[in-house]
């Protein structure tokens, strides 16, 4: 037995102690815990609050004893719950951008610390880690053009965070991609999942240009369009950033809003009784034969409209899944 084994989830070795002793003895009246166990009964009642609080133990109902949580619906309420709390943790670590000014008003010559002119990239890990340090020190805007026609599960993987957390800190962004991205599902699904969450997306047919743009200050271009595997530039001079936006705005001016494409945001209304009831379900029941049970269908079909639905959100698993669902409160 592994000591502790729900310590990641904040819950204590006794309280796990506890939990266990319940599953084994389900029925046990609450004043006889403390003699089973070899506690004082005023532990065994913290103990026991904090597992009703933690959603391991059913709150009485009746003289029916003790009940505890299955391990399956308790092990998916510790996840969401602990889940809920990193993001929340998250939040406030990301909000405190305040910190970063007072830390430049600490540096003598900004100016002239600052990198200027262009710099020149070549290595594919390089430009991925500068563009990596851009995103996630931008603080207003970012605008980019980006050609692609899909994005494999690892782009979207290693996007999805920085993207998000942006927008979480109010980032301003802009992105034009090409129509053709659209007619792939996980593609198509993430771009509705950034518009979801405050940014703005145009579709063009026929663009070619590689763009990125941070704060308006800092721009990354490919050397040569053609072949991005020969580099890229970094520039920090005004004029040739502000020549860069100046060719970002044109472009944007002449594409097409993405909801307005027929491509927007799908709404909770948009969704089937089944596609809600799958949802529901997948947050709320543990394994898939219950689930499907409660659905009255088939374990293949209800993990079919399980696969379907993380497509549709652009999940990589189903607790990622549960959360992106409800964050666009379709559940």
């Amino acid at each position: 037995m592994t000591a502790n084994a729900l310590a990641v989830f904040g819950v204590t070795s006794e309280e796990e102690a506890l939990y266990r002793f319940l599953l084994r003895n389900p029925g046990i009246r609450a004043d006889e815990v403390d003699q089973r166990v070899g506690s004082p009964r005023e532990a065994v009642e913290r103990g026991l609050e904090r597992l009703r609080h933690l959603g391991l133990l059913r709150h009485d109902v009746s003289d029916r004893g003790l009940t505890p949580t299955s391990p399956d619906i308790a092990m998916a309420r510790l996840m969401d719950r602990r889940l809920q709390e990193l993001h929340e943790e998250i939040m406030r670590v990301t909000t405190s951008r305040y910190v970063v000014d007072l830390l430049r008003a600490e540096v003598v010559d900004d100016e002239e610390t600052s990198p200027q002119g262009v710099e020149q990239l070549v290595d594919l890990g390089q430009i991925r880690n500068q563009i990596d340090e851009l995103a996630f020190f931008a603080r207003e805007e970012i605008l980019s053009v980006e050609p692609y026609t899909r994005l494999t599960p690892e782009n979207i993987t290693q996007s999805r965070p920085l993207d998000l957390r942006c927008l979480r800190r109010g980032v301003s962004i802009r992105n034009v991609v090409r129509s053709d991205a659209l007619e792939h599902g996980p593609t198509a699904a993430y771009l509705r999942e950034l518009v979801a969450h405050g940014a703005r997306v145009r579709v063009a047919d026929d663009v070619t240009e590689r763009i990125l743009v941070y704060d308006r200050r800092t721009a990354l271009v490919p050397i040569d369009p053609a072949d991005t595997s020969r580099g890229a530039l970094v520039t920090r001079e005004g004029g040739l950033v502000c020549n860069i936006i100046a060719l970002f705005e044109k472009i944007w001016e002449q594409a097409d809003d993405l909801r307005a494409s027929g491509e927007g945001v799908r709404t909770p209304p948009e969704l089937t009784e089944t596609e809600r009831r799958v949802l529901l379900s997948m947050v709320s029941v543990g394994k898939d034969e219950a689930g499907a049970r409660e659905l009255g269908v088939s374990v293949r079909t209800y993990r079919r409209h399980v696969a379907d639905l993380m497509r549709t959100l652009g999940a990589a698993s189903r607790v990622q899944a549960a959360l992106i669902a409800r964050e666009r409160g379709w559940i």
